[in-house]
């Protein structure tokens, strides 16, 4: 899941999974393979939250990576994702003001 916040000016990836510690997520898309830490969500669900600003690069290569793009966590299967046109508008939305 892709999630706005305006008004801090970033992204959140969202994915299940459960852990009581910060875990490596890796972004595989076509052009761009990047690192993140993904926290524990503050929820009940049990999340993992990478959160980057609308201006990284990456949202970029996410949007454009030619076919699917990979959500890597260790201890969790990888997910491979779609690069749908809605992963797109959400960056695109959440950049303007």
């Amino acid at each position: 899941m892709l999630a706005c916040n305006r008004a801090s000016g970033t992204v959140s990836l969202i994915r299940s999974g459960a852990s009581a510690v910060s875990l490596p997520m890796s972004i595989v898309t076509s052009s761009q393979i990047r690192a993140l830490s993904a926290e524990p969500a503050p929820q009940e669900q049990p999340q993992l939250i990478a959160t980057v600003r609308t201006t990284d690069s990456l949202l970029d290569a996410i949007a454009f990576s030619r076919g699917r793009f990979a959500v890597e966590v260790n201890g969790l299967s990888t997910l491979y994702l779609p690069a749908w046109a809605e992963i797109g508008r959400v960056i695109e939305d959440c950049r303007s003001r």
